[in-house]
């Protein structure tokens, strides 16, 4: 049975005023074009659907069953109008990002922050995880975009934007005053107790890469998890920390770390914003990458 859904729109109206003048005026439609289309929906499906009284109309049984169902239908397809409206114009909605314990502390929580301000409406859900599995759940579309760190193993159809430079360094406490103020090779780390973050790390990679192009492979004393947790290491004495400055920078200052110097600077790297230009995005995290672009560009 091939029905116009406009003639079950018109019956629903009818059907909430009892009234057809009423029902027109909703519809901003002729008194005549309504009782038109309630005559054709009448001839279609065989049966009458009112009966028309001094003050309007009430339902026949059957008319009044299929308004059970069609109020229903039409008041959830109202209602999926008003929560596609609210999304589009973000009052409500959700972003799902990917991120490392690094670009989520010393990037995106910043850039988080000011978009909740314009849009508090908008839920952001943030997956922690390194750099390789942020990709990966990039690539079967669990999140929006990812927050990460260079080195990236770029795919096809992958945006990367560049927001933020980073600079991987050694640090260690005054147990190792020793080395202070020196120029150190890195062949020196192979003797000296190292700490590392695990092998599934973006910064692993990296620095690793770098000591192997320069002839050098150290074997760490300890391989943890977060940046955070190398730190106290470090701080406790228990060894020399492989970091990205953000992480030692408080120490630092106050002096209860130091960072090592060597006869060259390991070459900084990003945190970059990465899309899949082949996904649909939801307007808000459409909206949120807009604003990292336009930082961007800002201050360049």
């Amino acid at each position: 049975m091939d029905i116009n859904l406009e003639y079950y729109k018109i019956f629903y109206y009818v059907g909430k005023y009892k009234n057809i003048t009423l029902a027109a005026e909703e519809l901003s439609v002729s008194q005549p074009a309504v009782s038109q289309a309630i005559r054709h929906l009448e001839d279609v499906l065989g049966s009458a659907l009112f009966i028309r009284t001094s003050k309007g109309v009430r339902f026949t049984p059957e008319g009044g069953m299929l308004y059970s169902f069609v109020q229903h239908g039409y008041e959830y397809i109202r209602q999926g109008e008003r929560k596609f409206m609210e999304m589009r114009n973000l009052e409500t909605g959700e972003i799902h990002i990917g991120a490392s314990d690094m670009t989520l502390q010393y990037y995106l929580l910043e850039v988080l922050e000011e978009f909740h301000e314009k849009y508090p409406g908008i839920k952001a859900s943030v997956t922690n995880a390194p750099t390789p599995e942020t990709l990966k759940h990039l690539q079967d579309g669990k999140i929006d975009f990812g927050v990460v760190s260079t080195p990236i193993n770029c795919r096809h159809g992958w945006k990367i934007t560049k927001v933020r430079k980073i600079e991987d360094i050694f640090v260690a406490s005054k147990k190792f005053s020793d080395l202070q103020g020196k120029i150190l090779r890195y062949q020196n780390l192979e003797k000296l107790p190292v700490l590392c973050l695990e092998k599934n790390t973006s910064t692993r990679n990296y620095v690793d890469a770098f000591l192997k192009k320069n002839g050098v492979v150290v074997c760490p004393e300890f391989e943890l998890a977060t940046s955070n947790m190398l730190i106290q290491f470090a701080r406790k004495g228990l060894g020399i920390a492989s970091v990205v400055r953000d992480f030692a920078q408080e120490f630092l200052e106050t002096g209860e770390l130091f960072q090592l110097k060597f006869n060259q600077g390991i070459p900084k790297r990003e945190i970059c914003v990465v899309t899949d230009q082949r996904m649909a995005v939801s307007a808000a995290a459409g909206k949120l990458l807009e604003m990292i672009e336009t930082t961007q560009e800002g201050k360049g």
